[in-house]
């Protein structure tokens, strides 16, 4: 049997209907054992089917002892056993009629002259008998895109926060970082794709596919090189007309050019060539990887991106000085408070407060004081600036609380861009930022962080609307 092996859309391979485990063990440490593991803890809902040659029962599921003895055939097919016994699965699963088949181990192309001739075999395989594999080399996949469908085949010893950000990485630890990170910073990441080796499926086919899905607002990606960068090009442009696209490309000098050619013997682009291949691409930079992964935080709540216009407002002198440096830096500009803004807030405001932009509102500023601001800038001053970036440090004498429940009441439907700021002690963080998020502000443990997502999203939309005018 012969047939295509490249699947362009690789939909089985994130949320299938049924998975075979092949290597699923009961030892935790073991990859087998926590593949099992995590895709029942993730609520995937599907058919199961543990296969290992001793038989019995896994987490009370029924083990089959071979590929052979699965029927009807599972959507797709975790291989997670010795890198010498991958090519048999490989047959078995051709003779079963499984046909989607995502490799997680290594042993392969990057593993030398026995890993690049069992690389060529299980391509030779592929080829005769139609079949698509993801991997090998790789972490697994995660998908919790959407709350009532939820899939995860992976080793990774966590599962996300849960949201509509996507990563796609060349690296499995990058993905594992992402994951902490995402408990964090409070970044809502529900999707997870390694792609190791890219026999089949590689940065263009993940992308595609998320970039169709509803349920994914935001694509991040780490890449040290794109494969067919033509391709890639022509799909990330598409895709980032639609929903935004963040890349940190790895190998960008030549000490990390050197380690990405170690890593995945990939020849990576120079610092020149990473950008102009960016912005070619529709894609916004980011230049580490908290830059990246608090992009997805920003465009989550903002997607459209924001104008470089903003207002700081700021209830503390420091943190305001270090955000506007941040903001000028990121190309944001702070443009004066217009007449009548102005002349507002001189009479209602203490007269030790700085009535410019950053607005200083004082250490003492209670909920009162914000919210008479935040309210007069949007009667006064909605035209004048394209996004407010607030700082909110919470002193000894200030029940931070109390602003907070003000603030997240104003800014729910307010009509410009809303991004928030809290530093210092903060007892109540996770109470906190649940609450401005679910008024569709995003909130960052420091202001420089603050400015420089709101920088990212303003040259992302510049980007956007330049590719529409070309």
């Amino acid at each position: 049997m012969t047939g295509p092996v490249r699947a362009s859309m690789p939909g089985s391979f994130l949320l299938p209907n049924s998975v075979a485990v092949v290597g699923a063990a009961d030892r935790m440490t073991s990859s087998g054992g926590a593949v099992l593991r995590n895709l029942v803890r993730s609520g995937f809902a599907g058919r199961i089917v543990p296969v290992n040659p001793k038989g019995g029962t896994l987490f009370d599921l029924p083990v089959a002892r071979s590929l052979s003895e699965v029927s009807p055939p599972c959507d797709l097919a975790i291989i997670v056993v010795r890198p010498d016994t991958i090519l048999d699965v490989v047959r078995e699963a051709a003779a079963s009629a499984h046909r989607r088949l995502l490799i997680l181990p290594g042993g392969f192309a990057e593993s030398g002259e026995a890993g690049k001739a069992r690389d060529h075999d299980l391509r030779a395989l592929a080829q005769a008998h139609g079949l698509t594999i993801g991997g090998p080399n790789c972490a697994g996949n995660i998908n919790l895109l959407e709350p009532s469908r939820r899939f995860a085949a992976t080793f990774l010893r966590d599962m996300p926060r849960g949201g509509g950000v996507a990563l796609i990485s060349q690296s499995g630890a990058i993905a594992e970082e992402a994951i902490s990170s995402s408990h964090a910073l409070g970044i809502p990441l529900g999707g997870i794709v390694s792609v190791g080796n890219a026999v089949h499926l590689g940065l263009t086919e993940y992308l595609q596919q998320l970039g169709d899905d509803p349920a994914c607002s935001t694509i991040l990606l780490y890449a040290e090189a794109f494969g067919d960068a033509e391709r890639f090009r022509q799909a990330c442009r598409q895709v980032s007309a639609r929903k935004p696209v963040v890349a940190l490309i790895g190998g960008r000098t030549e000490p990390g050019r050197a380690a990405a050619f170690r890593h995945t013997g990939s020849i990576a682009l120079s610092e020149a060539q990473a950008a102009a291949f960016a912005r070619e691409c529709g894609m916004a930079q980011a230049d580490s990887l908290r830059a990246l992964l608090l992009a997805g935080k920003a465009f989550a709540a903002h997607p459209q991106g924001i104008g470089a216009r903003v207002l700081l407002l700021s209830n503390s002198g420091g943190p305001g000085v270090l955000c506007a440096d941040r903001c000028a830096m990121e190309g944001l500009s702070l443009p004066p408070l217009p007449a009548p803004l102005g002349e507002r807030l001189r009479g209602e405001l203490p007269g030790e407060a700085a009535v410019a932009n950053p607005l200083d509102l004082l250490a003492d500023a209670r909920e009162d004081r914000f919210a008479d601001t935040f309210t007069a800038t949007l009667a006064l001053a909605r035209d004048a600036f394209d996004a407010i970036l607030m700082i909110h440090v919470v002193p000894f004498m200030v029940d931070g609380g109390a602003v907070v429940n003000r603030l997240a009441e104003l800014c729910r439907g307010a009509p410009l861009p809303i991004m928030h700021s809290m530093m210092g002690t903060l007892e109540q963080k996770a109470q906190w930022m649940t609450q401005m998020e679910a008024a569709g502000v995003p909130l960052f443990d420091n202001a420089e962080d603050m400015a420089a997502a709101a920088g990212m999203l303003a040259r992302y939309r510049a980007l956007r609307l330049s590719l529409e005018g070309s």
